[in-house]
């Protein structure tokens, strides 16, 4: 699912992720709050709450794109019998990958960030000022819709001290 995230780094292998969590999220604008708050609640149990802020944000515009333009009409009721869009969360040594999945085929579409009459649109330029990389992909298979990710750089951990360095 999340071949693209090569970033320069270490191939990923998914079933390496040290940690990994997801929420299924409702289709109403409230669920960005929900977002949010499992976002805080994961990133202190992997005690890297010092990345709040900016995660946070991008999750917070990756949610609402989904939520407002990637939902089929009538989506409100369809969501009631099963979620349309799920966050997740996963963690490697040295990277943290923010996915939201959602059941649009459409690819998520870029706006000028100069562009001062616009009202909006400039969700996904926030995700590019605040992670390290992201991207999308349509899901593989007979799964339909696609997957947006951000990628996070994480500090390396430190290692024992060495006499000298």
């Amino acid at each position: 699912m999340l071949e693209p995230l090569r970033q320069g780094l270490p191939p990923l292998n998914l079933a390496a992720a040290s940690d990994a969590a997801s929420c299924a999220l409702p289709a109403r604008l409230e669920a960005v709050g929900e977002a949010r708050r499992f976002t805080r609640g994961t990133l202190d149990q992997w005690e890297l709450g010092d990345r709040f802020d900016d995660v946070c944000l991008v999750v917070s515009e990756l949610v609402t794109n989904a939520l407002r333009h990637a939902l089929p009409a009538g989506a409100r009721r369809l969501a009631e019998q099963e979620p349309l869009v799920r966050l997740y969360l996963m963690r490697w040594t040295e990277r943290l990958v923010c996915a939201v999945r959602d059941p649009s085929d459409d690819s998520p579409v870029t706006r000028d960030p100069d562009d001062c009459s616009a009202e909006s649109g400039r969700g996904l330029f926030l995700v590019d000022s605040f992670s390290d990389g992201w991207g999308w992909h349509p899901m593989a298979g007979t799964l339909s819709g696609k997957v947006v990710w951000a990628l996070f750089r994480l500090q390396r951990p430190a290692g024992p001290s060495r006499p000298g360095a």
